[in-house]
């Protein structure tokens, strides 16, 4: 049986783990700026206007109409470039049937430029804004950390999301057809 004090030690620890967990919570949501609004899962993306690496502007409502699936990278960012041959090979797989990979480099566009010079990619690659709200942030990356992915059903609602690389096996979950 638990003594007077075990009872006192259990519930300080769950008040301290209860605590920890919300001041974490706020953190997290003290990092989106007043008004900013996140896409989160179910919600349907924003409508931003990105340029690609030349400058020409596209909107993320082009890709409409099949599911997309937006990748955040940077040049420095070595799971970013671990994950671009996997990238590839599934725009080369899954694309014909429907689905649209699209690059979003947080990143300097010359540096960017040079880096696809050297290893061109089949699918497109546009340009994050950086600056508060960064682009990975509307849509989702709180943490804005590198890479993140976020796949969108064809008329462009948030399915999922992932922090870091993709693997493989969920890649093919994302993107195989006849999966939501």
């Amino acid at each position: 049986m638990f003594t007077r004090q075990t009872w006192l030690i259990l519930a300080i620890a769950i008040l301290a783990a209860a605590a920890g967990g919300w001041l974490q919570h706020r953190r997290r949501l003290a990092h989106v700026p007043a008004g900013v609004q996140v896409a989160n899962v179910g919600d349907l993306r924003p409508d931003l206007a990105l340029p690609d690496p030349d400058g020409q502007s596209h909107r993320l409502s082009d890709y409409s109409g099949r599911r997309v699936l937006l990748n955040f990278w940077a040049t420095w960012c070595g799971p970013c470039l671990d994950e671009m041959p996997l990238l590839d090979q599934a725009q080369a797989d899954y694309g014909p049937g429907g689905v649209r990979i699209v690059g979003i480099a947080m990143d300097d566009p010359a540096h960017v430029r040079r880096f696809l010079a050297a290893h061109p990619l089949h699918y497109p690659v546009l340009i994050g804004q950086l600056d508060a709200p960064s682009t990975s942030l509307r849509l989702g990356d709180e943490a804005e950390v590198l890479p993140y992915s976020v796949l969108l059903d064809a008329a462009g609602h948030v399915l999922a999301v992932r922090r870091g690389p993709l693997q493989q096996a969920q890649l093919h979950a994302w993107l195989a057809p006849g999966n939501p």
